[in-house]
């Protein structure tokens, strides 16, 4: 099947405005962004802003319905959404609220319009739903881990048919990620296991739309190297 909307949340961070600048390269036709404000870089002419002023979950969803009900034909989800830095300043039910409350929403949105059955959701390698909750909500923690453990499980069991979760490591050329931390890492990546590889904005990217454009026939979950895998073309069933 071919779709023409893609419809992304999350557009606003450094992953965000990568995927964004993909899909405005890709085959879709139509692409809808759900942003509780106005973007500030240009948009291309297939590009529609959806505001959501007061993001709360039950205003997420709704509107994500009220807005597929009125586009024509199928449509495929987009979520890169995620507290950047900062996660260690925050409570564990601050933290929640956007990574696992507000993802929820969306997939939930996109279920029930009726014209989704693909997501494509930006996760975080190491993900565990088992992961201790104490501690520090820092990156590569217990509870960091825990917290995109409990969102990767609810956009699976309240999102659309098929969730592809995509889990990368550190992200080169994001806004939150130290540069001289991201060149480091990158020496040592050789020396790293394959899945805990840094990876550029824009290859996560390009794996998400690579796997939103071939509508796999079931969920899946892609780290460093299956990402390649995607961008290099290779379909995974």
């Amino acid at each position: 099947m071919s779709y023409q909307t893609a419809v992304l949340l999350g557009a606003s961070g450094s992953v965000g405005q990568a995927l964004l600048a993909e899909l405005v390269g890709s085959s879709f036709d139509h692409i809808i962004v759900i942003t509780r404000r106005p973007l500030t870089q240009p948009l291309d002419a297939k590009v529609r802003e959806v505001l959501v002023p007061n993001m709360s979950p039950e205003n997420l969803r709704q509107v994500v319905v009220d807005t597929l009900t009125h586009s024509d034909g199928p449509a495929v989800g987009f979520s890169v959404l995620g507290v950047g830095a900062g996660t260690a300043k925050l409570t564990l039910e601050e933290h929640r609220a956007i990574d696992v409350n507000l993802n929820a929403a969306f997939a939930r949105g996109l279920n029930d319009s009726g014209k989704v059955q693909h997501l494509a959701f930006m996760s975080a390698a190491g993900a565990d739903i088992n992961a201790k909750t104490s501690g520090s909500g820092a990156p590569g923690l217990a509870r960091y881990a825990r917290v995109k453990g409990e969102a990767e499980v609810a956009v699976v069991e309240q999102g659309p048919s098929i969730v592809s979760i995509f889990r990368p490591a550190l992200i080169v050329g994001s806004q939150h990620t130290p540069k001289l931390l991201s060149v480091f890492l990158q020496l040592l990546a050789p020396l790293t296991p394959a899945k805990f590889r840094p990876i550029q904005t824009t290859q996560i990217a390009k794996a998400m739309v690579a796997v939103g454009q071939r509508t796999p026939t079931q969920g899946a979950v892609y780290h460093y190297p299956e990402m390649l895998v995607l961008i290099a073309g290779i379909r995974i069933t």
